[in-house]
């Protein structure tokens, strides 16, 4: 194998979708050996215990060898096709097919660094974090009602390595206060609150100013911060953003909150996405085991009165964010699922913005169409300085 023939081979590995993710199974291939790839291009349909996804391609050339098929269970990092010029002779192939086959075979896949996981103490609550990359241009993700930073899961690395793979970045994906692993104590479970305890974990992890992106009450939070701390915030990505109409499934609010069974929640959980088989078993342990944590369904009770007109009783949106950042220089992009059931998509503008409507997702945007929401999000943000 020469040189230049070796450097031209490119593997195509199992992600790491998520911070607890060990392996993964191919479910369907998108494309046939013998087919033109390119950067961006859809590969494969993935499985794993929590959730499915589809995996996007970072190489570019011809697939040659399709190692892991339709059906198999690879480790994180594990090697499932072989991309290369047409020119690299089939022999040079099959010897990084064969030493791909070892590797698998003897358990030696060595799982890749995938984001890390830290916390801060931030205006006396404990924030946690997943964190990867490295760089000045620094994105900070805020999930939504009931969420954690798992939810962005699909988003974190693809970000981190940023137009071209290059890198220049820092992104993080924060538990909000009542969620995920952060302090359980929202206060009066105001915006104000909510805002508050990001600007305290960026100031704790000393980060000046960051491009903010937020989805569903996340969105509403970082628009909040727009608003207090304007020049904290280099960009605004919105996700299906609370504040921006009127109308919302209050019912999901509610039940979510009072939910203590898989039976419960299962309903529920389906009403969040397009594909109600997004939501697996472990999906729903997960949350299931969330939502017995201590202080946990005092956080959720409070923060659904702060969303809904009447408090508790109410049925329709008491947070008015459009109206409020009208106003704003900052650069705002807005992105929704066409088939959201939970914060219905309010029109083609929302204030002076226009919708970047993604067609067959639902409220989990970001999980179901990644690849669509990380477009929005790099076209706001920008390439990393020095790109």
């Amino acid at each position: 194998m020469s040189g230049s023939e070796g450097s031209a081979i490119q593997t195509v590995t199992m992600p790491k979708w998520g911070l607890s993710m060990k392996s993964g199974k191919v479910v369907a291939w998108l494309v046939e050996e013998g087919e033109e790839i390119t950067p961006g291009m859809d590969l494969a349909d993935i499985e794993t215990e929590k959730i499915a996804g589809t995996l996007e391609s970072a190489q570019e050339g011809v697939l040659r060898r399709i190692i892991a098929r339709t059906g198999t269970d690879v480790p994180v990092s594990g090697v499932i096709a072989v991309v290369a010029p047409a020119g690299v002779p089939e022999a040079d192939i099959d010897a990084v097919v064969a030493k791909a086959q070892q590797d698998l075979a003897a358990g030696l896949v060595e799982e890749q660094a995938g984001p890390t996981q830290a916390s801060v103490q931030a205006g006396g609550r404990t924030i946690c974090y997943a964190t990867l990359g490295e760089g000045d241009q620094v994105i900070v993700l805020v999930h939504g009602y009931g969420g954690d930073k798992n939810s962005w899961l699909f988003l974190i690395e693809p970000l981190a390595a940023g137009p071209g793979g290059e890198g220049g970045r820092r992104v993080y994906a924060l538990d909000l206060p009542g969620h995920g692993e952060s302090s359980k104590d929202v206060g009066d479970g105001s915006l104000d609150v909510l805002a508050g305890a990001v600007l305290d974990a960026l100031d704790a992890l000393g980060i000046d100013a960051a491009h903010l992106v937020g989805h569903s009450l996340g969105g509403a939070v970082v628009s909040t911060i727009a608003l207090r701390a304007p020049s904290r915030v280099r960009s605004l990505t919105l996700v299906a953003p609370v504040g921006f109409g009127t109308d919302i499934d209050a019912d999901y609010l509610r039940g979510f909150a009072d939910a203590g069974s898989r039976r419960e929640l299962r309903p529920l959980l389906a009403r969040l996405f397009a594909d109600e088989e997004q939501v697996t078993r472990q999906l729903i342990d997960d949350v299931l085991k969330y939502k017995r944590l201590d202080g946990v369904d005092a956080a959720l009770h409070a923060l659904v009165a702060t969303v809904l007109i009447d408090g508790w009783a109410g049925s329709q949106q008491a947070i008015d964010i459009a109206g409020r950042l009208a106003g704003t220089d900052l650069p705002v992009a807005v992105v929704w699922g066409s088939a959201d059931r939970i914060v219905p998509v309010p029109g083609t503008t929302v204030g002076r913005w226009l919708v970047h409507l993604v067609e067959g997702s639902g409220h989990m945007v970001h999980m179901e169409s990644p690849h669509a929401v990380r477009d929005v999000i790099e076209e706001v943000v920008g390439p990393p300085a020095g790109s």
